[in-house]
């Protein structure tokens, strides 16, 4: 996530970890033209098995919907390659290739933009990581991320906000002297049934912390799917030595320029519907100046 940089294993989180990026030599770079030229049978996208509202192997997040558009719009079907996104998720999806045998997948449907593991695509949304928290708790009088620091110091010590490590949330809050009221979840799980959302979905809902920091994404949808209490989300604004906000892309094999272009250009005919997906999910989008896109 740069600075804190943004790798695979927070895709699956997005929460911002810091973690060290493979670099790679010039093999990554060598041809790979002859498999992108070739007609392709299927839309091929690399997808966590389970990891809403993202993607999932029945088809049920943003990147199954935005798949199938593309695969329509190509006259082809979809062919998902699932893998737990974890560490060495690129190298285990769209660079595993075994002698004699095909990739098993040809794009990766969300990667940061820039992203070092991937030829990544143009970008097609902004987001930025949001503090939800239930109504009528104490802290309904939070409109932005700096209204937090302004709790009384009796309302700050009983607070329990719960942040993966090693995420802009976890700088932000040591940043603002409010270490204390953290409560770390581990980035990388080797449970393959765990799942971002539990953050809100099941601590957060049943009372276990007070107020969660996740990624946009994972946050609007889940804000969402709780019914038990009422949630809040408050976009948090990037600030000097925070980045909360980042544009996403998707990536590709380095070589493949005929399908990046293909991808770019069904990007680019799309925008508007795949806007339109992301906005069901409830992703807080972001405009070019960062502010909440309306």
């Amino acid at each position: 996530m740069a600075a804190p940089l943004l790798t695979m294993p927070t895709l699956r989180c997005l929460s911002g970890a810091v973690l060290l990026a493979t670099v790679f030599g010039a093999l990554q770079f060598e041809s790979t033209d002859a498999r992108a030229d070739e007609a392709r049978a299927a839309f091929r996208p690399c997808i966590d098995p389970s990891n809403l509202p993202f993607a999932n192997t029945q088809g049920d997040g943003f990147e199954n919907r935005i798949a199938d558009l593309f695969a329509r719009q190509l006259g082809l079907p979809v062919q998902n390659y699932a893998f737990p996104q974890r560490m060495n998720f690129i190298r285990n999806t769209l660079r595993y290739k075994l002698p004699g045998e095909d990739f098993r997948c040809d794009i990766v449907m969300s990667v940061p933009a820039g992203y070092d593991q991937t030829w990544t695509t143009v970008p097609y949304y902004r987001s930025t990581y949001v503090l939800v928290f239930p109504k009528g708790k104490g802290l309904d009088q939070i409109k932005t991320g700096t209204d937090l620091f302004e709790l009384s110091p009796d309302a700050r010590r009983k607070l329990v906000i719960g942040i993966y490590d090693r995420s802009p949330a976890s700088m932000w809050l040591v940043k603002h002297g409010w270490e204390q009221q953290a409560k770390p979840y581990p980035i990388l799980n080797a449970d393959p049934e765990q799942y971002p959302g539990e953050i809100v979905e099941k601590d957060l809902a049943q009372g276990k912390i007070d107020a969660a920091i996740v990624w946009g994404p994972i946050g609007g949808y889940y804000v969402k799917r709780v019914r038990n209490v009422d949630l809040t989300l408050v976009p948090l604004k990037s600030e000097p030595g925070v980045k909360f906000d980042y544009e996403i892309a998707m990536g590709v094999r380095y070589g493949e320029l005929e399908w990046k272009k293909v991808v770019d250009k069904l990007l680019a005919d799309n925008q508007a519907a795949i806007t339109g997906i992301l906005r069901e999910y409830n992703v807080p989008l972001l405009d070019e100046s960062g502010n909440l896109a309306k």
